[in-house]
């Protein structure tokens, strides 16, 4: 059974297991928890080449337009980023959030490369994208964290319904949450780059 972020519930866990499957774009995985931040450091490590940091985050409700009491037009995120990262760099935004960010359930990161254009995105539930147009880079890369190919990946949003929905929460980890991520790197040069529909 997949082990999910803290912040994140699934309806039907037991249906879910570690495994990547190749989709047009790159590949798509379920990883659990516990491995996020070492697929991350690999992603990182491979690339021998500046690297941006991402994070997205829900956008404050203050923020959004309520077209009745209570029913909000649409939802928007927050993206940040810190360009220019180099392998150390990257590897630090790991030490000081990762904890952070793989226990909450509400935000989306991870790294892009600047020449490659090559991006990891951890997703909510569990599912992390790699964004290629060299895939064959990526042969074997899953199964050093003993994650194989799947045929038919499900992942948790194949699994919800009207009925039974996901839910993904905002969790804190040592009295800090990821909305204090941009100001633990301000002097690192992150910044709101824009802010995007859902």
């Amino acid at each position: 059974m997949l082990k999910l972020r803290k912040g994140c519930k699934a309806p039907f866990p037991e249906k879910l297991s570690e495994g990547y499957e190749y989709i047009e774009s790159g590949i798509v995985a379920n990883v659990d928890a516990d491995k996020i931040r070492s697929v991350l450091e690999h992603f990182i490590v491979i690339h021998n080449e500046r690297i941006f940091f991402i994070l997205e985050l829900p956008s404050n409700l203050d923020n959004e337009v309520e077209i009745r009491p209570g029913v909000l037009e649409s939802l928007h995120k927050d993206v940040y980023y810190i360009d220019g990262c180099t392998t150390e760099v990257a590897l630090t935004v790991l030490i000081r959030a990762a904890d952070l960010m793989i226990n909450d359930g509400l935000c989306t990161f991870g790294f892009g490369c600047h020449q490659s254009q090559d991006e990891i995105m951890i997703g909510k539930y569990n599912v992390v994208s790699i964004y290629t147009s060299n895939k064959e880079m990526y042969d074997g890369f899953f199964e050093d964290h003993e994650i194989r190919q799947a045929e038919n990946l499900l992942t948790a949003w194949d699994t919800f319904t009207q009925e039974t929905p996901g839910e993904s929460v905002r969790i804190d980890t040592d009295g800090k949450s990821v909305y204090d991520i941009p100001e633990m790197f301000k002097d690192w040069g992150i910044y709101l780059a824009e802010q995007r529909e859902e």
